[in-house]
């Protein structure tokens, strides 16, 4: 199941306002921004897809959400068996909420894979 999704643009603010109108209808508005690099989009206060400052051939980010942090650890662990690169160790991430636990890799292609998990430990 996923958690969220991001996708890299080349004009920020253009992009934000364009998907912050188109969504509008879906009941989606701009629930979480951070600076002007990068904005959460979702409905009912859960931000679920991502605007980032990047660019042409910038990689995208794919988040799936574990129903406790030792699935987020066994994730890590085993991504990083597979041939993942680090992006992040598990743990606690409070700049986002204070029990967002996730666990950050990247892909064979260079895209951002994690694994989160957002209920107290």
């Amino acid at each position: 199941m996923l958690d969220h999704i991001g996708v890299a643009v080349s004009n920020y603010q253009k992009s934000k306002s364009f998907y912050a109108a188109a969504l509008a209808p879906l009941g989606y508005q701009v629930v979480m921004e951070f600076g002007s690099d990068a904005a959460g989009l979702g409905v009912g206060g859960k931000p679920d897809f991502w605007l980032e400052s990047g660019g042409s051939g910038a990689r995208g980010h794919i988040a799936f959400a574990a129903n406790d942090r030792a699935t987020v650890d066994a994730f890590y662990k085993a991504a990083i068996a597979a041939g993942g690169r680090d992006n992040g160790a598990p743990g606690l991430r409070p700049q986002y909420h204070a029990n967002y636990y996730g666990a950050f890799v990247f892909d064979p292609d260079g895209n951002n894979v994690e694994a989160v998990c957002h209920t107290p430990a």
